[in-house]
């Protein structure tokens, strides 16, 4: 039976799973949290980025249930994850060395012993990718008729979701509507009209939420999602690097890597920020001197400096205690948390320094001073009057920073104080193409991939970041 395996960043992450959702029904119940969610979610833009976001994110908490694997596995006590277990395919079909997308043979001649005993400098064939073909010339009608098959499923899924979409919303329209003498539109013609409100957008809409852009997003990522699944099964479609792992394998593994640095550094910065700028706003004096010279202080030590060193350190220890750390896994996972600390302790700055500026605008108001005259404590007034009114500059800084925190983990990894390189990520593909860019002739897959996924991910937080910062803001909300 397999067991379980508890990661400090698989707990962490489902820990900040269950604070969203505690926060999401918290929102839900305070008008003043809810209408900006509202106004966030009736913009197609957002709508579009959050159907991109939920996929991978969906791909990341997959991959965050890990598990030794059982008796009957090829490598008992080998540790996977639920997304393993589910493209184990993928995982399974590594080639000899490089080969290019949709290849069908190695991308270097090798020298091949023939059946007559000469050898041959030739292209051998994969061991995997278009293995199934008996003629290297087929490839190109087998993947099209893949890439049809998988369109196909995909639509008959998509059109089964518009349906149950049809059906929610004329359930939900019907439950709404008042006794009246007007009789609700039902019957097959009424079905019809909620599957068409799904479909394209009209006037009538009373929830003003863009339902073409939601189904119209889904129905791209389902047929990239099952074309992909289908042509992985009997191609390598992004290639293979080096020792032979599928590239589209480690892109989709590297999903998680950046989660977990864009969420948890977060929830290490969060606390101190917030803590140290409403104190320094609201008390001042010796206070904010001292908030102010700490802040001061970190922030002219150079950031990579102070990573570079705390990683070197950590490193130190991993030697010293390898007893502590059964698995290659666990070591990694502890260099990759310890980064995410790290990060956080020296991106708390701004975010303190911006929030000190606003609780010291908040503090002069009446209903503040009026708290004060009646002798309610400190920590009180801070709590119900200063950290709610500074929430929309907390909101609006954790959305933004998500990207820039996924791109450091790049850049970290190409000067080699990023995550371990065992820990699949895009910063260590970045790291190993480098070579890869040099050889004659070039491989560019592996650099492509980690490209094409950070930037999707990256662009479609920055698409909704940009959405949540101007419904929170109070000064771009009063001018649109």
């Amino acid at each position: 039976m397999p067991e379980l395996l508890f990661l400090w960043t698989d707990l962490l992450l489902w820990l900040l799973v269950l604070l969203t959702l505690a926060f999401i029904r918290y929102a839900s119940r305070r008008r003043h949290l809810r209408e900006p969610w509202q106004r966030v979610f009736r913009s197609p833009m957002a709508v579009g980025a959050a159907v991109v976001l939920a996929a991978f994110i969906t791909i990341g908490l997959l991959d965050s249930i890990h598990f030794h694997s059982g008796e009957e596995s090829a490598n008992p006590g080998e540790v996977l994850s639920l997304f393993d277990t589910l493209v184990k395919p993928l995982r399974e079909q590594q080639e000899k060395s490089y080969s290019a997308p949709f290849a069908t043979t190695l991308y270097a001649r090798e020298m091949v012993t023939q059946p007559d005993g000469g050898t041959e400098r030739i292209y051998p064939r994969l061991k995997y990718g278009g293995a199934h073909l008996e003629d290297p010339a087929q490839k190109y009608s087998d993947i099209g008729a893949i890439i049809a098959i998988g369109a196909a499923q995909a639509l008959l899924l998509w059109l089964l979701v518009v349906a149950l979409l049809g059906f929610w919303k004329r359930s939900r329209s019907d439950a709404q509507q008042s006794p009246s003498p007007r009789p609700s539109p039902g019957g097959r013609g009424g079905i019809v009209t909620h599957w068409l409100s799904v479909l394209r957008r009209s006037n009538d809409d009373t929830d003003n939420f863009p339902w073409p852009v939601l189904v119209w997003t889904m129905l791209i990522l389902f047929i990239l999602i099952f074309v992909s699944a289908r042509l992985s099964l009997d191609y390598h479609i992004l290639g293979t690097d080096k020792v032979g792992e599928d590239v589209f394998y480690q892109a989709l593994k590297s999903i998680r890597t950046g989660l977990v640095l864009g969420t948890l550094t977060t929830l290490v910065m969060l606390p101190a920020a917030i803590l140290m700028g409403v104190m320094a706003g609201y008390f001042r004096g010796w206070v904010d001197d001292v908030i102010q010279y700490l802040y001061t202080t970190l922030n002219s030590i150079p950031g990579v400096l102070l990573i570079a060193a705390a990683v070197l350190m950590l490193q130190v220890y991993m030697d010293n205690n390898a007893a502590d750390f059964s698995t290659t896994i666990e070591r990694a996972d502890m260099r990759l948390l310890f980064l995410c600390i790290i990060l956080g302790v020296t991106s708390w700055t701004g975010l303190c320094r911006m929030l000190r500026g606003e609780a010291l605008k908040i503090r002069e108001l009446d209903y503040v001073q009026a708290s004060q005259a009646f002798g309610v404590s400190s920590f009180r007034i801070m709590m119900r009057h200063l950290v709610p009114n500074v929430m929309h500059i907390v909101l609006i800084t954790v959305v933004l920073d998500f990207s820039g925190l996924v791109l450091a983990e790049a850049v970290l990894a190409y000067i080699n104080i990023g995550v371990d390189p065992s820990t699949n990520s895009w910063g260590n593909m970045i790291n190993s193409a480098r070579l890869e860019m040099a050889r004659e002739p070039i491989v560019w897959w592996s650099l492509s991939a980690a490209f094409a996924f950070m930037f999707a991910l990256v662009l479609a937080a920055n698409l909704f970041s940009d959405v949540v910062r101007d419904a929170f803001d109070p000064r771009l909300r009063g001018k649109s």
